[in-house]
């Protein structure tokens, strides 16, 4: 789990180190600027320390030099504030593969209520390019109290009420249908 966590924090650190100085210094050109350089040399001391780096790693790098660059250009932070919508579109759109999600499931529930999971699968899909377009239009308003709050809040909560739902559903209808093949 520790892992998840610091992954995460890689790959969002130079969003954070943007909204820190933004928000501490008012200036957009100052943050951008030091979000895309922390971005770049993480990626060169992964290389110099051989780490290997993923596929997220460089997305995450090319978005920041790319919305970064826009921020720049246009002195408008709404740009990066945009950046976690990209990887709610990204995923939404792996989420729209058939039966996506009976891999990470238990065997029971697989075998059970197959159809399910797949359409859990898509109300996942939907959920992520709900939360991208949410994520737009909180950026889009500019107010970087109300996106740190869509962010680090409604991202996060809406996915763990997403879970709590899909779990509480999946245990009534795998019970509900062992009750029934017994009966």
């Amino acid at each position: 789990m520790r892992d998840v966590f610091v992954r995460l924090l890689t790959d969002f650190l130079s969003a954070i180190v943007f909204l820190v100085l933004y928000l501490a210094t008012g200036n957009v050109v100052l943050a951008t600027s030091v979000a895309i350089a922390g971005a770049l040399a993480q990626v060169a001391y992964s290389r110099v320390k051989g780490k290997p780096l993923g596929f997220m790693t460089y997305a995450s790098l090319a978005l920041v030099i790319v919305l970064g660059s826009a921020t720049l250009l246009t002195n408008d932070p709404r740009f990066v504030l945009a950046k976690p919508s990209i990887a709610h579109f990204a995923i939404g759109a792996i989420m729209l593969k058939r039966g996506w999600m009976l891999r990470y499931m238990p065997p029971m529930v697989a075998e059970i209520i197959p159809e399910y999971v797949t359409i859990a699968g898509y109300a996942w899909a939907a959920l992520m390019f709900a939360l991208g377009l949410g994520t737009i239009a909180v950026a889009s308003t500019g107010d970087l109290k109300l996106w740190a709050f869509y962010v680090s809040v409604v991202l996060i909560g809406a996915k763990f009420a997403a879970f709590a739902v899909q779990y509480i559903a999946f245990r009534i209808l795998v019970t509900n249908r062992i009750r029934a093949a017994r009966a």
